[in-house]
């Protein structure tokens, strides 16, 4: 199921919803047909998109609203920390082309930051689908919480068929390993996937967890995953500073926890815009670079 449909599926019954959008339609070009004056394009402002939107909550409506990533979570940002994180509104923010998916796209409209940036607001939580069909599965939970979420869009196809029971704040299991764990959020999650099953190959076990939502992060089985696992890999098309390895850190610094963590993310560079499985590859995050990054790693150890 497409983002689109999922969307509306949800509002279409349901006069509470209100969709915007900072003149970013693509992917949900179908619904002002279908919500009339529900559906409100505020043109390229995000500021006023999200003003906007946090008057329709304060009257009890449900907005949801779309921007490219870049735009929404920087140039919007001081009206997302005020409005919607002091006065403890639940919109939900929905960005456009973050991390790798801006593509050919260069550094201004990349979003490599926005993890960082909406999961430092108080009252601000995240979901980072790991593809569309994902993004699809936990929509509803998302769009119906009563607590803001910055939605890390996500339309790549799936390689695998997620688990439909999903819980805000619950990562998903896809596999447990005595060796390594690969935690991952996002657009990785394929190439993850790619890279443990090169990793078993050499005779590794190899455990890989969907995080799901970033915030709030599922301390409880992170932990417990650490106490079993000799290497956790944080994996994610993000700056190194405050995404999932920071996210990570800071609980393993709490919690006095010694297992030792591999990052693999963007470190202090914006990457060079290329169609995606050129950016990939030239980044070093295809699936066969990320196993060899790990052997790589092992071996200096």
């Amino acid at each position: 199921m497409t983002y689109e449909d999922a969307l509306k599926e949800i509002v279409i019954g349901d006069e509470t919803y209100i969709i915007l959008t900072a003149e970013s339609r693509t992917h949900i070009s179908n619904l002002p047909l279908l919500l009339g004056e529900r559906f409100i394009d505020t043109g390229i402002t995000e500021q006023t998109l999200v003003g906007t939107a946090c008057g329709f909550a304060l009257r009890g409506r449900n907005a949801v609203a779309h921007g490219f990533a870049a735009f929404l979570t920087m140039r919007a940002f001081e009206f997302i920390r005020t409005d919607i994180g002091v006065g403890k509104l639940p919109v939900k923010l929905v960005g456009f082309s973050p991390g790798f998916l801006s593509t050919a796209n260069g550094p201004a409209h990349q979003a490599l930051e926005d993890v960082s940036l909406m999961r430092g607001i108080p009252n601000m939580n995240v979901f980072c689908p790991a593809d569309e069909e994902d993004l699809s599965i936990c929509l509803r939970k998302i769009l119906e919480s009563q607590e803001a979420f910055y939605i890390r869009f996500n339309d790549e196809a799936p390689v695998y068929k997620h688990s439909e029971d999903f819980e805000i704040g619950k990562a998903e299991v896809i596999s447990e390993g005595k060796d390594i764990t690969i935690l991952v959020n996002g657009y990785l999650f394929n190439q993850a996937l790619k890279a443990k099953e090169i990793l078993e190959g050499m005779g590794m076990s190899i455990g890989l967890i969907n995080v799901r939502t970033p915030k709030p992060f599922d301390e409880a089985l992170v932990l417990e995953t650490a106490e079993k696992t000799k290497l956790i890999v944080t994996l994610e098309d993000h700056f190194l500073t405050g995404g999932l390895y920071s996210i990570t850190a800071e609980l393993f610094v709490k919690n006095k926890i010694h297992t030792p963590v591999l990052p693999i993310a963007l470190e202090n560079n914006w990457f060079k815009p290329a169609l995606i499985n050129d950016v990939l590859e030239h980044e070093g995050f295809t699936g066969e670079q990320i196993a060899n990054r790990i052997t790589d790693y092992i071996k200096r150890s």
